[in-house]
């Protein structure tokens, strides 16, 4: 009876094949890396090369594997299926809205293109050619990249391959889109044209604090401390089709954070207290607001994302800022407080940017352009006075 190899152990030999005519040589390592549990047949891995030296090494590195218990098996199940996986199983912290952007670009994007290929399979420069070959703007390739790098990372954790083949991949540079604040006049239009409306007090408090839509929606008055003057951001609306138990999600990268807005907010903030105390005596008993919200409609209720853009874009038009975007309002804020010599850093928190440094990559032009309005008016100072 033949004597069954030993667990890692291993066979090198030297192949010769013909293509077309021709005679080519490369050298094959084949190891026992286990056995199937259900036939009990030795399951052999093979390894090929150009050297005997180059086999032998990819040989004795995977029996040094088996040996210790750290050989992974290449696994059969396809891109695709471990997406499908992944998406199911691992996206459970994710933000509603967040796993369903996930979602869609496997469907739409991934898949088509590496879903078939085997899981083990899939190396660096078939992920390069992927990146290559999306006709997509640069944020949306960089999107579809994110989202398979995580599945692929998530896999190389399990075990189910050595290493993530879509790291060090070469993306597409960010296109940075050109950002559109308010001059002086603008926002004196805006703020003139917003008085007496249901989101007056919600612009002037998002022109100068610099909160997302969502942030403002979501807030609620536990979160504002007129004594400390303070508001702390820790929550956000979602958008209805999200919403689960809750209105609310976490805020946005998940970080939550205090800011100490002007003096004049919290006066904006105490004419809003003031405005719903006021709403609550007209609604009677048909008011409701469970959840505390500072923002509401005129029963208590959720004042949701589509309501306050459709007003929004109403209030715009009357006052011919056509194209104006609430969205606006937080670029201007972080020019205006440029404009008034906060710090980067300072701006970034208020903001609620991941770094400095991408506050900096934001906005940084208009530091420059004000140093360059600086020397200007520098130099016409020079001229007039001194004649130089």
């Amino acid at each position: 009876m033949a004597k069954r190899a030993a667990q890692g152990a291993g066979t090198i030999r030297k192949k010769t094949v013909i293509r077309n005519g021709k005679e080519y040589t490369y050298w094959e390592a084949r190891i026992t890396t286990g056995r199937d549990p259900g036939t009990g047949k030795q399951v052999q891995r093979s390894f090929t090369g150009k050297t005997q030296k180059e086999v032998r090494e990819k040989m004795q590195a995977a029996a040094v594997a088996v040996n210790t218990g750290t050989y992974i098996t290449p696994q059969k199940m396809t891109v695709g299926q471990w997406l499908d996986t992944w998406a199911k199983d691992y996206l459970i912290g994710a933000k509603p809205a967040t796993a369903t952007i996930y979602k869609n670009n496997i469907k739409n994007h991934i898949k088509p293109a590496l879903g078939a290929v085997g899981l083990s399979d899939l190396h660096p420069h078939m992920v390069q050619q992927f990146i290559n070959g999306m006709e997509l703007s640069s944020a949306s390739i960089r999107l579809a990249y994110k989202v398979l790098h995580m599945a692929l990372e998530k896999a190389a954790k399990l075990e189910y391959i050595p290493k993530n083949p879509a790291a060090g991949s070469e993306l597409p540079k960010l296109e940075q889109k050109e950002i559109h604040p308010l001059d002086d006049q603008q926002v004196a239009i805006l703020l003139n044209s917003a008085k007496g409306e249901d989101i007056e007090h919600l612009i002037t408090v998002a022109l100068f604090t610099g909160c997302r839509l969502s942030e403002l929606l979501g807030l609620t008055w536990d979160a504002v401390d007129f004594q400390k003057g303070t508001i702390t951001i820790n929550k956000q609306l979602a958008r209805t089709r999200y919403r689960a138990n809750t209105p609310f999600a976490s805020p946005k990268n998940g970080r939550c954070r205090i800011i100490t807005p002007a003096a004049s907010v919290l006066n904006i903030l105490r004419r809003q207290w003031r405005r719903q105390a006021e709403m609550k005596l007209k609604a009677g008993v048909l008011w409701a607001n469970p959840y505390n919200l500072v923002f509401t409609d005129e029963a208590g209720g959720i004042f949701d994302h589509n309501r306050a853009g459709r007003h929004f874009k109403s209030i715009c038009n009357a006052a011919g800022l056509v194209g104006v975007r609430f969205h606006d309002l937080r670029h201007t804020y972080a020019v205006s407080a440029i404009r008034a010599g906060d710090d980067i850093k300072t701006i970034q928190g208020n903001l609620g940017h991941a770094t400095a440094s991408f506050t900096l990559d934001r906005y940084g032009h208009f530091t420059e352009r004000m140093r360059e309005d600086s020397a200007a008016r520098m130099e016409g100072f020079i001229k007039a006075v001194f004649g130089l």
